[in-house]
């Protein structure tokens, strides 16, 4: 018996094809999924049931990072620069290489600065940011021994998490620290200390603004931090301009 297909049948199903394929159609679809790479099931055999995931293990959220106690902190200035070099939470829980602020009570100016230089190891901003410092206090007509000078970490961070020390009350031991100090006037060197203590950073390289706290408002000058003032000396007659407005008020 011939088994070949027949020449005319299959005229007929490739013209049926090539008709459809004209007409845009040329997949073929079904109304329910169907899984290709799923095994043949085998007639009469029951498919597999479904087993049931697993139940995921909660996870304890982590605690919340430890805080600093604004009730614990020192009532005297003394008493805060020797927990200012030794309290963990003030930085990463390393305490070497702290260097303490400098200056008495009732100082007429206070600089605050974001930290101390790399190169500092027993007095605060030795490096070229405190010579620029110390030129910018000549200009002022005042020098660093009658300021008070202090930074806002106790310690050089490479990268520091402003926000994460936010968070841990870094704001509210500034605010103290200035209350302790109680100048007549503050300067802020470095825009990541002024949401610190309630103000936007700086758009300019100067600018004026008020320290409340307590009752009590300072007069403000913030200002781009010394690293900035270095590499843009364009920014320093802006500086020179808001220091003379100022203190002509």
């Amino acid at each position: 018996m011939d088994h070949r297909p027949n020449p005319a049948f299959l005229d007929d199903i490739t013209g049926a094809l090539d008709w459809w394929r004209d007409a845009g159609v040329d997949l073929d679809f079904l109304d329910e999924p169907v899984s290709w790479l799923a095994a043949p099931e085998v007639e009469g055999e029951r498919p597999a049931e479904r087993r049931p995931r697993p139940p995921v293990a909660e996870v304890d959220a982590p605690p919340p990072p430890a805080r600093l106690d604004p009730a614990g902190l020192p009532a005297d200035l003394a008493a805060f620069r020797a927990w200012w070099l030794a309290e963990p939470l003030l930085g990463t829980g390393d305490v070497a290489g702290r260097i303490a602020p400098q200056g008495a009570v009732g100082a007429k100016l206070m600089v605050l600065v974001e930290e101390p230089e790399a190169e500092d190891r027993e007095s605060l901003l030795s490096g070229p940011q405190g010579r620029l410092l110390d030129a910018i206090l000549a200009a002022f007509g005042t020098r660093r021994e009658d300021v008070y000078l202090a930074s806002a970490l106790p310690r050089h961070t490479p990268g520091p998490d402003w926000a994460a020390m936010n968070e841990r009350g870094l704001g509210q031991v500034l605010a103290h620290h200035v209350g302790l100090v109680g100048p007549e006037r503050l300067i802020v060197l470095g825009g990541n200390v002024l949401p610190l203590i309630g103000h936007e950073s700086p758009q300019g390289p100067a600018v004026l603004r008020s320290f409340n706290h307590e009752g009590r408002s300072i007069p403000l000058l913030a200002c781009w931090a010394l690293p900035a003032l270095l590499g843009q000396p364009r920014a320093k007659p802006v500086l020179w301009k808001a220091w003379l407005e100022w203190t002509a008020a």
